[in-house]
């Protein structure tokens, strides 16, 4: 056979039982679910920030991170909402390099999953604790669900994962905003497609079961620009982009039409101080229509304490190992900014 098993690993129910959510710590998340739902579906005009490192490598650097966006968070929160980026799960194009904490809690160390759930749950709890501010996190692998379904207020389906049918399908069982990313090709259809399936009801097989979702009606689309055949990375969140999108919600059967931005990726071409600038036109054109001020709901950023990446090992604190990311004196200039401009 060509699968070597390493080792069986414990289920979400045992990790729980091990690193369990203190009840008011899940009166937290229950608020701010509401909180952010309410975004969604109309209740609340207020505007959600998706910020923070590409990845979560570090507990005492993400927790000082998130400690210090929790006292912005206090200062803006009638007009916005502040979710941690807490990504412990790293995508890669080519399967090469790191891939998150989940899977390798020591970025210098062997793949160990078991450690990383452990160091992945125990780091999420710690920045709830430590800010009141529940997390977004990338679902990379459907069957890790489970481990994150009580600490979690957002969860972001990337671009690779879209058009994957079991990605769909879990997402049909959150309780929480489930933001679909476009694909690298940049295809809105199927992004919208994903939407859809999301939001309605499916039967399938998990974890080695039979189980049934009720559709998830906070699914909702994510803009993240698009690689063309030659490529080059192009941009999705200009103002026409926006009204095509709306158009195409119109077009179609789905609940609480809504898109969040992401300020980086191919629509920044990667250089993250185009994030300031992305995020502040994306408010013009919201503050320009009302059908795009309706539309967006938020804008999701790249953002650590040092600006820019280092390589694995070079060691410096708080700084992005994957992407390079926004450095803590520009994020903490455009989240001010940002809310005096909704």
């Amino acid at each position: 056979m060509s699968f070597k098993y390493i080792q069986q690993l414990p289920t979400p129910e045992e990790i729980i039982r091990e690193f369990p959510l203190a009840a008011d710590l899940a009166a937290i998340k229950q608020k701010r679910d509401q909180e952010i739902a309410d975004v969604f579906t109309g209740k609340s005009d207020k505007f959600l920030v998706i910020v923070g490192p590409c990845s979560a490598d570090n507990e005492d650097a993400v927790c000082d991170y998130v400690s210090r966006l929790a006292k912005i968070n206090d200062k803006v929160s009638d007009r916005l909402i502040l979710i941690p980026r807490i990504y412990t799960n790293k995508p890669r194009t080519t399967g090469e390099g790191y891939k998150g904490i989940t899977s390798q809690p020591d970025p210098e160390g062997k793949t160990d999953f078991r450690a990383g759930l452990v160091a992945m749950r125990h780091m999420q709890i710690h920045a709830i604790e430590v800010s009141g501010l529940t997390a977004a996190d990338e679902m990379l692998y459907p069957d890790n669900w489970g481990y994150v379904a009580d600490i979690l207020s957002y969860v972001a389906i990337g671009a690779r994962s879209v058009e994957d049918q079991q990605h769909r399908m879990t997402a049909s069982g959150f309780d929480v905003p489930a933001g679909m990313k476009n694909p690298t090709s940049g295809n809105l259809t199927v992004m919208l497609n994903s939407v859809y399936a999301a939001q309605h009801p499916h039967s399938f097989v998990y974890r080695g079961y039979e189980v049934q979702t009720n559709g998830n009606p906070l699914a909702h689309c994510v803009l993240r620009g698009a690689t063309n055949k030659h490529g080059r990375n192009t941009a999705n969140y200009h103002y026409e982009d926006l009204d095509l999108l709306s158009s195409l919600y119109e077009a179609r059967d789905i609940a609480n039409p809504a898109v969040i931005v992401d300020a980086n990726h191919s629509n920044s071409n990667k250089l993250f101080h185009e994030q300031i600038r992305i995020v502040k036109e994306v408010l013009h054109s919201r503050n320009h229509s009302d059908n795009i001020h309706h539309l967006v709901k938020g804008v999701m950023i790249e953002s650590y304490i040092e600006e820019g990446s280092q390589k694995i090992g070079e060691g410096v604190y708080g700084k992005s190992i994957t992407d390079p990311c926004l450095g803590w004196a520009d994020t903490e200039r455009l989240l001010n900014e940002i809310a005096e401009l909704t």
